[in-house]
């Protein structure tokens, strides 16, 4: 049995901390500066972390394997398994020609590409992110907004960005869930408390995507349906986090926010229409495949069905019945072969347990949506076989940079590396509640999920809160929607982005595009979770 220890250098939690940031700087420094190549920066780290994790922190070297190998199989499983499928769909249109189709009906909704990006990204990312999650949303609409004429590098930011503020109420609610579950606090206080944190991020998403796309005169002539768009969201938001469900708070803002754009939309347009060429100067989209057949005669709905397929689906994994059976019959759980493992208090670590959803999972659930667009659009097996085979060979360095990225997750999470670094944080008092949101961002930009996070860190959260006098439900809900900010630039999402544009490599490119804007809305959003601790915006709190 390997029990996990916070201050194995020489009895110092700072410096253990410090040398427990050293494969995450790893990392972030060979993407950032150096430029390497994702995979081979994934691994290096990984390999640190092994090293740490056995001459350090004192693991047993078997068992710092056995964790890397979990990670790694979860890396394929789910969220490799979904990548390939949401991105074998986008090539079954892109050789059948409803792709073409589907870029045709958002121009009828706005000739823009800065509209586009809004109703893309902002409004169907958060209908995505509602129902899946695990990089879903980021594969779907960065190959719809590279439909549109997006340069792929820029189409990869503004998705990356746009998938931050529905991210805590994600999956149904299942972050927040899960933080109730570990922490024991009541889900509505968590879930309002988050609702009161996560609509002013959203409030402002969208100018941040309008200026990535044309800059400050993007934001001048479009700012009225990006104040629509993020105001709508964020009230929406709000209001069902708070007085409503937590479960279904992204639907309903997603749903809000589609429909007053469109709206809006019917009665305002943009003076000037921007329509940037494709293959702009940071990046040449994919060249189209060499069976894709004309664009068809159809409607808006058909080019549409693939997407709504897959929205339609997710929901129904969450009807009662249904999902009932998915998860006692579609669900494994078993203790992970050669890992013995206990967190400093004795428990045993939740990551010694793997859940195995092979049918519930959101892969399967893509995958079943592929054979339903076959179907639709009368494709043949032998198409749809090469369309997959040629989807698999795009992912070929993904593979390896998503399994290198989440064993580094695991073996930091199993040897307790990634505990010191946010124990360490928690050492600072009051102050505490400015470190907070940053312990979350952590967690994120480790682990490439909320959810994750939340299960990491939120006791810790709860523990701090208590310790130092303040509000735990501020601290747990801050954990959860720090968190968010993080999930731009962690590197599984990054290979994901990456992937989605048919440019393996491009991760480092699109990381220096998106760090600053983590860190800035880390920066101010740290600085509101501290002012809410106070008699400033104390009254906000639950």
């Amino acid at each position: 049995m390997y029990r996990q220890v916070l201050d194995p250098l020489a009895g110092s939690l700072l410096w253990s901390a410090l040398c427990a940031a050293l494969p995450l700087l790893t990392l972030f420094v060979l993407l950032g500066v150096f430029r390497v190549k994702a995979h081979l920066a994934a691994v290096a780290s990984l390999v640190l972390a092994i090293a740490l994790a056995v001459f350090v922190w004192g693991m047993p070297a078997g068992q710092a394997l056995s964790g890397a190998a979990e990670g790694g199989f979860y890396g394929l499983f789910p969220i490799l398994w979904i990548l390939v499928n949401a991105l074998w769909i986008y090539k079954m249109t892109e050789v059948t020609g409803w792709f073409a189709v589907l870029r045709r009906s958002f121009g009828s909704i706005s000739a823009d590409q800065r509209v586009q990006a809004i109703l893309i990204a902002f409004c169907f990312g958060a209908l995505i992110e509602a129902l899946a999650g695990f990089g879903t949303p980021v594969a779907i609409t960065v190959v719809m907004l590279i439909a549109v004429g997006i340069a792929p590098v820029k189409a990869a930011t503004v998705a990356l960005v746009a998938n931050t503020a529905p991210v805590a109420f994600g999956s149904l609610g299942v972050p927040l869930t899960t933080l109730a579950g570990v922490t024991g606090l009541p889900l509505h206080d968590l879930g309002a408390m988050a609702g009161r944190q996560t609509p002013l991020i959203a409030a402002f998403i969208p100018l941040i995507l309008v200026l990535l796309l044309d800059g400050r005169r993007g934001v001048r002539e479009t700012w009225p349906v990006a104040a629509v768009a993020g105001l709508v969201f964020g009230l929406a938001q709000f209001l069902c986090a708070n007085f409503g469900s937590v479960e279904i708070t992204d639907i309903v803002a997603g749903i809000a926010t589609l429909v007053a754009v469109v709206g809006f939309l019917r009665v305002w347009q943009p003076r000037t229409v921007r329509q940037a060429p494709a293959g702009a100067a940071d990046g040449t989209p994919e060249a189209a495949d060499a069976d894709a057949e004309p664009a068809p005669q159809g409607g808006a709905l058909l080019a549409f069905a693939p997407y709504l397929i897959i929205c339609a689906l997710f929901a129904l994994t969450q009807v009662g019945p249904v999902k009932d059976w998915l998860t006692t019959e579609g669900t494994l759980h078993f203790t992970w072969p050669g890992l013995h493992v206990e967190t400093p208090t004795g428990q045993p670590a939740s990551a010694v347990t793997f859940k195995l959803e092979h049918l519930k999972g959101g892969g399967t659930v893509l995958f079943l949506a592929g054979l339903l667009t076959m179907a639709l659009y009368r494709i043949g097996p032998r198409t749809a076989a090469r369309a997959y085979g040629a989807t698999l060979h795009r992912l070929r360095w993904t593979v390896v940079t998503v399994t290198a990225v989440l064993a580094l997750a695991w073996v930091m999470n199993l040897s307790g590396q990634t505990v010191s670094l946010g124990t360490a944080l928690a050492q600072t008092g009051t102050a505490f509640a400015l470190f907070s949101p940053i312990v979350g961002w952590l967690g994120v930009a480790v682990t490439g999920s909320d959810t994750s996070a939340n299960s990491l860190f939120g006791v810790l959260q709860v523990t701090a809160a208590h310790q130092t006098g303040l509000n735990p439900t501020l601290l747990a809900a801050a954990n959860s929607s720090g968190g968010v900010l993080g999930k731009m630039l962690s590197p599984q999402n990054l290979a994901v982005a990456a992937a989605a544009i048919g440019l393996p490599g491009s991760e480092s490119t699109i990381f220096r595009r998106v760090l600053g804007w983590s860190l800035g809305l880390l920066a101010a959003f740290a600085l509101l979770v501290y002012l809410q601790s106070t008699p400033v915006l104390g009254w906000m709190t639950v």
